[in-house]
């Protein structure tokens, strides 16, 4: 057990050191863990959990040709003609990223928003800086909305045994996507105080703009993907790999509808760009690792030392699992640290005999909202910064942690009250 700890704990050193060759590293530990033996070869492919693969590689897929139609800007362009000033534009944005994120990639979300606020900002001559913050914020704290919002709600979800429509109602209960919600409108309301002073009037350039959409399938495939996940989930028995080759099924023939409307062999290529490979790669070697762990009782330590912390007390167990999670994913990536603690939290529910679902709830909302403290917890903030920075804009870390700390805390705040209300 004692190389299995060590060699775990070194991997994720040097996951946090060497982001860009994080795939790389998780799959050369999953190789040793093989290698050396602690985990069988078959145990080890049983441990990869295709479904989740497929379902992030299919979401990505169809994301891309999404933002590609030109949809997402359109919708904005929608709501904007419906606010009266600056602050409820940058609000209404924020939020809209929000809601476009409950059911795509955070990252991609962003990249759709980011034009439109840079524009506004433009036309108006003033700093998209505080615009950009808030809109990767709220993405992020949308991606434990739904099952296919974000890959640690995707993980969660399988991990679970959660289909679409259990993110909404569990076990007879308000899901998790209420408690995010909840967060979300005090997201809101403490965006309108911090931005209470941008009064300026949107000018009639802004509201007159109207982009035009170049193609509805990507709109259709979407919405078809969410509608498919809902259906099955009411099916009882279905193939464990049902809701990836929904997604990955709906990806390839938009791709090859696509390519046959518009004909150009780049397409295929530029599409298949956009599916991040690393990201798959890394969750593969994690899903190894994690079993390597699970194989040699690390697991079933770690669990039982938390349960020594809590004294088999649920709610300040609850109550470390959400705000240790917030901390941790302030400063590192939250699929690793996520991959990591859901089958702790099934050992710790295990061992003190109680139902696992609002501990699951509490990880997945303190990794994804807590990500939003610093600008390095989430792959959404470093994109929004690094959009930022390519258009001329620095973002000092006061002027980031002035935006961030009162919308996550806020934001997390509720939704631990919720989850715990309903769940205890």
């Amino acid at each position: 057990m004692e190389f299995a700890l060590a060699l775990f704990l070194v991997t994720y050193v040097l996951l946090l050191i060497f982001a860009k060759y994080r795939a790389l590293i998780a799959l050369s530990s999953a190789l040793i863990f093989i290698v050396s033996g602690i985990l069988p070869v078959t145990t080890a492919l049983k441990a990869v959990n295709f479904n989740v693969i497929l379902m992030l590689a299919g979401t990505m897929g169809i994301v891309a040709l999404f933002i590609e139609s030109k949809m997402p800007a359109l919708l904005a362009d929608l709501l904007l003609k419906r606010v009266p000033n600056v602050k409820w534009a940058i609000v209404i944005l924020a939020m809209f990223a929000g809601i476009i994120s409950a059911f795509v990639d955070n990252v991609a979300t962003v990249l759709m928003v980011a034009p439109v606020a840079l524009t506004i900002s433009k036309k108006l001559n003033i700093s998209p800086v505080p615009g950009l913050i808030a809109i990767s914020i709220s993405s992020n704290l949308q991606g434990a909305a739904t099952l296919v919002g974000d890959a640690t709600a995707i993980m969660m979800g399988s991990h679970a045994d959660m289909t679409f429509f259990d993110f909404f109602v569990y076990q007879g209960k308000a899901s998790i996507f209420w408690a995010v919600q909840a967060g979300a409108v005090a997201f809101g309301l403490v965006c309108l105080l911090i931005f209470r002073k941008y009064s300026q009037p949107l000018s009639e350039e802004v509201r007159k703009n109207k982009t035009v959409v170049t193609d509805y399938v990507p709109t259709i495939l979407l919405v078809g993907m969410i509608v498919l996940l809902i259906l099955f989930s009411f099916i009882e028995n279905t193939p464990e790999l049902t809701n990836g080759y929904i997604c990955f099924g709906l990806f390839i023939i938009g791709l090859i509808i696509t390519f046959f409307r518009k004909r150009d062999k780049r397409i295929l290529v530029d599409t298949f760009k956009e599916i991040d490979i690393t990201t798959l790669l890394l969750l593969t070697g994690l899903f190894i690792v994690v079993a390597g762990i699970t194989e040699a009782g690390v697991i079933d330590k770690i669990g039982k030392l938390f349960v020594q912390f809590s004294g088999d007390n649920l709610f300040v167990l609850y109550t470390f699992v959400v705000w240790i999670s917030v901390v941790f994913s302030a400063f590192i990536d939250n699929i690793p640290y996520v991959a990591t603690m859901l089958p702790v939290i099934s050992s710790i529910a295990a061992t003190i005999g109680v139902n696992p679902t609002v501990l699951y709830f509490g990880l997945l909302s303190g990794a994804t909202l807590g990500g939003n403290i610093t600008p390095i917890g989430a792959s959404a903030n470093i994109t929004a910064i690094g959009i930022l920075r390519k258009n001329g804009y620095e973002v000092k870390l006061g002027q980031y942690l002035k935006i961030s700390i009162p919308a996550t805390l806020s934001a997390v705040t509720v939704g631990y009250l919720l989850i715990w209300l309903i769940w205890r």
